[in-house]
């Protein structure tokens, strides 16, 4: 597998964005897209469980199979049916949750990143501290399919962490649906086999370890390792206690690579890469440059002629031509930069006197568009066997 293959968002197709609405349409839910078949494969269900796995990407669970009982019989066929999906474009939480609990690409939207810059200000919003400011229902307009599924008599809940209930972006990737707090992954697989009680149901959970271990230690570490055996047993606990009329669909919002120390360009030290820019988002993967008035086209010159074929830069309508974020309405452009950085292979742009070191630390990292960061999983596996 080449680090450098880029792989194209499949919305409509076989997406993350995809999978509620076909989970929908299995469960009678009128005027659902279906275009991953969920209606024929989940014949006779009428409960659907959904588990996010952050960062577990697809090229990643051959990785994690040798601590991991469970995604071993799921690669070599013995539990479920295993399906490649892509994630969204950029390949990153916020703009994945989003696009899961919406049914729409990241354009539609406007979560278009981790972190935006605010138009008509040089505030750059973090989307994980996010609450109020701005207003979530403003800053992400789309109905979510949580509040498609309670018009039509469905019964929802989503589950995760206490610490992410009525943050901005809970409320916009989950709006309509009951929160339930859980801590660990006992309560997490308790409380999303709670939310099958009803019949039609859809409950949903999110589980964030493993993502925040590959950040952290990176992917060749012990401490990646025993988060997949975490992931193990939440996953073991819910395909045991799914009722026989039930199934549970296990997906991520993207996967990760580990970025070598000498592959990472700081444009904080550099003036050539710093000149002409006002405010600096994205993320490592991806940089947003909101340049200062008229300085787009020196800018995209002055980091080819840093960066090379590292990365790929462009304007950003370029970047919105090439259909990465689904159709991008006028109200949301201004929230990409005036130039878009695209890391290629494993390189990443740094701005460490703009972001926290946490950040310039990670080891692990995504937002890009190679097909380690893009492909993503789908497993499906009924009650009952």
């Amino acid at each position: 597998m080449r680090a450098d293959a880029v792989t194209a968002p499949r919305y409509g197709q076989a997406s993350l964005a995809d999978v509620l609405p076909s989970a929908l349409a299995a469960l009678g839910v009128p005027d659902s897209p279906d275009p991953l078949g969920l209606g024929t494969r989940l014949d006779g269900v009428r409960r659907i469980a959904v588990v996010l796995v952050d960062g577990l990407g697809y090229h990643l669970l051959g990785r994690a199979a040798p601590v991991s009982p469970t995604i071993a019989d799921v690669l070599a066929g013995r539990l479920g049916t295993l399906t490649e999906l892509t994630t969204c474009f950029p390949s990153t939480t916020p703009t994945s949750l989003v696009s899961l609990g919406t049914g729409v690409p990241p354009g539609a939207h406007g979560i278009l990143g981790f972190f935006l810059n605010v138009p008509g200000t040089d505030r750059v919003l973090n989307h994980i501290d996010w609450f109020t400011d701005p207003d979530p229902a403003v800053w992400q307009p789309v109905p979510t399919q949580f509040d498609r599924a309670v018009a039509a008599g469905v019964s929802v809940s989503v589950a995760s962490r206490p610490e992410y209930a009525g943050s901005g972006l809970t409320t916009a990737a989950y709006r309509g649906a009951p929160y339930r707090r859980a801590a660990d992954i006992g309560e997490l697989a308790a409380q999303i086999l709670t939310g099958l009680a009803d019949t039609p149901s859809l409950s949903y959970g999110y589980h964030p370890t493993l993502d925040h271990a590959g950040h952290v230690f990176g992917l060749e570490s012990a401490q990646w390792l025993a988060a997949v055996t975490e992931v193990d047993a939440l996953l073991t606990r819910l395909v045991d206690g799914l009722p026989p009329d039930a199934a549970l669909l296990v997906t991520a919002d993207h996967g990760q690579l580990d970025i070598p120390p000498d592959h990472r360009v700081d444009l904080d030290a550099d003036l050539r890469l710093s000149d002409g820019i006002r405010v600096v988002a994205g993320e490592p993967r991806v940089r947003y440059l909101h340049t200062e008035a008229g300085a787009a086209a020196d800018v995209i010159e002055a980091w080819h002629a840093v960066l090379g074929d590292r990365a790929w830069v462009a304007s950003r309508e370029e970047v919105v031509d090439t259909g990465w974020y689904g159709p991008v309405p006028p109200d949301h452009l201004d929230r990409l930069g005036d130039v878009i950085v695209t890391c290629r292979g494993r390189y990443a742009i740094l701005a460490t006197k703009r972001e926290k070191d946490s950040i310039a630390k990670m080891i692990a990292m995504h937002g890009g568009n190679t097909i380690e960061e893009m492909a993503i999983p789908l497993v499906l596996v009924r009650g009952g066997g």
